[in-house]
């Protein structure tokens, strides 16, 4: 568990792989966090310091097919920019599925991480996020301002 400038963040991984990070509202059972979440905790303290601007962890992220695609999309969306559900959507040569989507997206289990929080609207606004909208926003300004791009 830490406590970022937005809330408290649950860890959850083996050796293997980073398996989850959600936004929590208290403590569970407090467990000696193993290498790979310590290392973890170590990138996302510098992510929120503003230092790192990418992870370097191994994911393990159990999913469909479809969310695979989806999320190993996410991961490639640079640091301090968007995109839409559609160009998710086409990207993974499935321009149809916007919904599906919008669907993997949040079921993400690994926010910040794999960055569910840099797909917005094809329009521009701020849709859906697990963590709350204003977390989504706060997130997308924080990358935005360190990036040298505008904010929301």
């Amino acid at each position: 568990y830490w406590e970022s400038p937005i809330g408290l963040i649950e860890i959850a991984g083996s050796a293997s792989g980073i398996q989850a990070l959600h936004f929590v509202h208290d403590h569970r059972q407090n467990a000696t966090p193993n290498q790979t979440v310590a290392d973890a905790l170590r990138q996302v303290i510098d992510y929120f310091a503003g230092t790192r601007h990418q992870f370097d962890l191994p994911l393990a992220l159990p999913g469909t097919a479809f969310q695979q695609a989806v999320w190993q999309h996410l991961l490639t969306i640079p640091y301090g920019r968007t995109t839409s559900y559609q160009e998710v959507a086409r990207a993974i040569g499935r321009p149809r599925a916007i919904r599906a989507v919008g669907a993997a997206n949040g079921r993400n289990p690994i926010s910040i991480i794999v960055p569910c929080h840099r797909v917005i609207g094809s329009d521009g606004q701020l849709t859906g996020y697990g963590g709350g909208l204003w977390r989504k926003e706060w997130l997308l300004e924080h990358e935005a301002r360190l990036a040298g791009g505008r904010s929301l």
